[in-house]
């Protein structure tokens, strides 16, 4: 429990500090064997050194800020449908999002140069 000025906060509700032995045992096996496959390319695209002003415009211009596949179906000026972005599907996507984001930090950082056409 934790006294502010006016009121009493309970954490116990919200924080668990064990884990439940059953959810720690289940384990998928196609995670673990897509994330091996893969790891090689991601270690790859984590350690990518952005040096190179070209290299840093290509990629900020080839990877989107946001995802391309994400709509809103309207019909007669009203929304019926939503599709939601698939990127987070993409199990390299937050190596790519890393990426652009370190080609846009040198950009800025190292060029001088204004991003705000890549975003």
């Amino acid at each position: 429990m934790l006294e502010t000025s006016n009121q009493n906060i309970i954490f116990s509700a919200f924080v668990n500090a064990t884990k439940d032995n059953h959810q720690s045992q289940i384990k998928n096996p196609f995670n673990r064997s897509k994330s091996d496959l893969l790891q090689p390319l991601r270690q790859w695209l984590d350690s990518l050194d952005i040096q190179n002003q070209k290299l840093a415009k290509f990629i900020a211009k080839l990877i989107p800020a946001q995802c391309p596949f994400e709509r809103d179906i309207i019909l007669f000026g009203r929304k019926v449908a939503h599709i939601p972005p698939m990127c987070k599907l993409n199990p390299l996507y937050d190596q790519f999002v890393g990426l652009r984001f370190r080609a846009l930090c040198y950009l800025v950082d190292q060029c001088g140069e204004d991003i705000q056409s890549y975003c």
